[in-house]
């Protein structure tokens, strides 16, 4: 063990690694999963002296959510081949007794990590503990220590003991004491909680809320961390200064939605004034306008970015992941930072995953023209990274859409992409089979609005698979384009049964749970299409087949080693 800690890359654990079964085409193979069973939440993700480690919420007794939760945790050097380690918190005492919930990693002063987390007390209350690591000397962390004075916060007045959950990753101030806020609710208001302390053990709660918002439900999952407003670099969380903005993400349990606000942290007042409100409406930011959700990010020391996960869950039957025996998986890891407008996250898969590209295949300023298809042929269009740049057609010639405030899954209603527009719809066809018949369409279409010009982005799940008894979503969103535009942009990780798509560089990002019966292994295909009057040109097309991402497990390692 300490000397494939030393030197992973010298290391491989391909003979340890478990392959998908071959009955089981929608298991994926480069994103991140246990073994088998639920997963749901990450929880305290963090790099800590060399190692990447990552906990997560996981029902170690069956393949939906359990009623007694468990911290699992696994470790990686490159944020994408994985050591499955033993469990990090498991139900044992009348704090957690009935479920180790979510929760965050802090790196405290002498670089000791320690975690925060929400226990399911024995008369199920929510209440918050803290664990800290038994030996700092393991590169792994494998065993951790419950606080002899846990719970070290309790629900406030006003707050319902059942829905207090959550904490983020704490953060210190100039005063030396440190600040974490928790998720709530109070009836169908949600609200998040601040709190203080001094020693990371007695926490003091502010009476205030540090956010509420009404009929959306629990706050769940927040988080709350900076972000530079010049380059890239993430910064650490406890940084603060003129340089940055602050972000805080909320996670609507009613809407089940990742919203997030950027703003202006006032320290000195507990206080954040965010740019925008909230409006119920098409305005509002969200990390991910798909199946993503619970996320949580964490400033990579490593290479100075900051680092977001997110859950995506299933959209087939609890029958279907009872006979699979697992539900659950994780995004690819996603650098986020500060668009340089100030008004938005940008998001892009970190770029380790490009270590996973295998057979390449380009298409160079190839003809679109309206209603026409071209295949991507020479890769496995069931597991593919592909990015595509469109050049467009003078916007002038865009069709008109009256009104700024449209609702845009609306506007994309089932099988809008075999509809013809002008400008769009264009795009992808992914996971589709050879005739067409299943597809999941990932696409654009450009209008004009009285304000300039808006681009609609849609996946499109309507046929993405002969199966009835599945949720085929419909996700969209729009996006104001400069009236100088050239190109946009796609890019789309597909693995089997997700696929994670960025539109112009990051600036919007759908995920998908497909599940066809048809395109599935070497029976799926990829497609780029055209249902616009207008031609689009294929400026550029990269498509690469993905290997299989490593997955080892700890006794095998041991015993290799030895």
């Amino acid at each position: 063990m300490e000397n494939f800690a030393k030197d992973a890359s010298s290391h491989s654990i391909n003979s340890i690694k478990y392959l998908v079964p071959e009955n089981q085409p929608h298991r994926t193979c480069y994103h991140f999963q246990p073994p088998h069973n639920w997963m749901n939440d990450p929880n305290g993700p963090m790099y800590y002296k060399g190692v990447y480690h990552f906990f997560y919420q996981h029902n170690p007794f069956g393949p939906t959510f359990g009623k007694i939760m468990v911290w699992a945790h696994s470790v990686s050097y490159d944020l994408i081949n994985w050591i499955h380690l033993k469990h990090a918190l498991e139900p044992s005492e009348p704090y957690d007794i009935n479920g180790c919930y979510s929760g965050s990693v802090t790196i405290l002063s002498e670089e000791k990590p320690a975690i925060l987390y929400t226990g399911n007390d024995n008369n199920k209350n929510q209440v918050q503990n803290l664990a800290m690591p038994k030996n700092l000397s393991d590169p792994y962390l494998r065993e951790w220590v419950k606080h002899s004075q846990n719970p070290v916060m309790v629900a406030p007045s006003g707050i319902e003991m059942d829905n207090f959950r959550d904490p983020t990753t704490a953060w210190k101030g100039n005063d030396g004491k440190w600040r974490v806020i928790i998720g709530a609710k109070n009836g169908d208001d949600g609200k998040v909680i601040l709190c203080h302390s001094e020693d990371f053990v007695h926490w003091i709660l502010d009476p205030i809320p540090f956010y509420a918002i009404d009929n959306y439900g629990m706050c769940e999952c927040p988080d709350f961390f900076p972000v530079s407003i010049c380059g890239t670099n993430g910064v650490d969380t406890s940084v603060q200064n003129s340089s940055i903005r602050h972000v805080l993400k909320l996670s609507y349990q009613n809407e089940q939605q990742e919203h997030y606000f950027l703003g202006k942290y006032q320290p000195d007042q507990e206080n954040f004034m965010t740019d925008t409100k909230f409006t119920g409406t098409s305005l509002d930011l969200k990390l991910d306008y798909g199946a993503f959700y619970a996320s949580k990010t964490f400033f990579d020391y490593a290479k100075k970015r900051r680092i977001l996960w997110g859950w995506v869950q299933e959209s087939d039957t609890t029958k279907d992941d009872i006979e699979k025996g697992w539900a659950g998986l994780q995004s690819i890891p996603r650098q986020v930072w500060l668009d340089k407008s100030g008004k938005q996250l940008m998001q892009w898969p970190i770029e380790e995953v490009e270590k996973l590209r295998d057979k390449q295949v380009s298409i160079l300023g190839k003809k679109l023209i309206g209603g026409s298809t071209l295949q991507v042929s020479g890769i496995t269009a069931s597991q593919v990274d592909v990015e595509v740049l469109f050049e467009l057609p003078e916007l002038e010639s865009a069709e008109w859409l009256d009104g700024n405030e449209v609702d845009p899954e609306l506007l994309c209603s089932e099988e809008y992409a075999s509809k013809s527009g002008t400008i769009g719809p264009f795009g992808l066809l992914a996971l589709a089979s050879e005739d067409l018949t299943e597809k999941t369409a990932i696409f654009f279409r450009i209008y004009r609005t009285p304000n300039g010009y808006k681009c609609l982005m849609c996946s499109d799940e309507s046929r993405s698979s002969l199966r009835q008894d599945l949720n085929k979503r419909t996700y969209a969103t729009t996006f104001d384009i400069d009236p100088n535009i050239k190109t946009i942009s796609l890019r789309s990780l597909i693995d089997r049964s997700i696929i994670e798509s960025f539109g112009e560089e990051g600036r919007v990002c759908l995920t998908n749970r497909v599940y066809p019966s048809l395109a599935i292994d070497k029976d799926a295909h990829l497609y780029v299409f055209n249902n616009g009057t207008q031609t689009v040109f294929i400026s550029k097309l990269n498509a690469w087949s993905m290997k299989h991402a490593e997955f080892g497990y700890e006794e095998k390692i041991e015993n290799i080693n030895s």
